[in-house]
This record gives C-alpha cells, structure tokens and sequence, in this order.
C-alpha cells in the first residue's frame, strides 16, 4: 500500500516536470536557410509540423505520395543537448519513422536546432546540421 500511495504522489510531479519542459517548445518556430524561410511547430497536444514555400508536413493529419499521415513529437529533455524525435506515421498501416534532432536554448525565444536525414541523431552543432529558430510572436 505505501508503494501505491509513493506512485499516487509521484507520477503527477512527473508528468508536471515534463509537461514544463515541453512547454518551452510549444509555439510556432521560424528559421532560415540559405534564404529559405520555414517554419516549425509544435502544439501543446504533441502534434508538430513543419512549414516549407507554403507546404505544411506534419500535424494531426497531412498527406505525403497519396498517404495520409501524422506527426508527433518526443523531447527529452534530461539530456545535453536536447534530444527530440519527430514521429511520422502513416495512417493505414501504422508505419512509422523518426527524424532524430537535437537542440539547444539560447533563450526562450530562440533556439538552435539540429537535424540528420540519414536516421542518425546528431551530435553537435555545425553550419551543415543547424538552424537557428526564433519563436514567432
């Protein structure tokens, strides 16, 4: 019984600590490369997208070759850097794949972020992995 009651008081404060953490991501996102202006953003249900010339991947539900899909998201943030998972998965079949990202708080309303398309989780921050992002008002 002391157990369960140990877990009754615990999970919350939990949860609440992550919760605080994501939060600090909540928001839309813009960044720019190599003149390119996108966008990236993440709502407070766990849901993320990312906008690029006008076209939006990601959110509850987009289309990508005809599938329908989603993309959520995953941060922890109990490392250094920050290590974020973006989760694509297509609706019909439950597919899923992961776009492994890190990134970095200058302050709250910037941040550098860093992302490998060849399923490798980045290490560090360099001019070919990383955007800065500013949080749009």
């Amino acid at each position: 019984m002391k157990k369960f009651l140990i877990l009754l008081l615990v999970v919350p404060l939990l949860s609440l600590t992550v919760n605080k953490v994501n939060t600090k991501f909540i928001g839309k996102w813009v960044g720019e490369d190599e003149k390119e202006i996108g966008y990236m953003n993440f709502d407070s249900d766990g849901y993320a997208y990312f906008e690029i010339q006008g076209q939006i991947l990601g959110g509850k539900e987009f289309v990508m070759n005809g599938k329908k899909g989603k993309m959520t998201y995953e941060i922890n943030s109990e490392s250094n850097p920050i290590q974020i998972d973006f989760i694509v998965t297509l609706l019909e079949s439950g597919e899923q794949k992961r776009l492994l990202c890190i990134a970095n708080f200058i302050d709250n309303d910037i941040m550098e972020f860093a992302i490998d398309f060849e399923e490798n989780r980045p290490t560090e921050f360099n001019s070919e992995n990383s955007i800065i992002f500013k949080r749009e008002k």
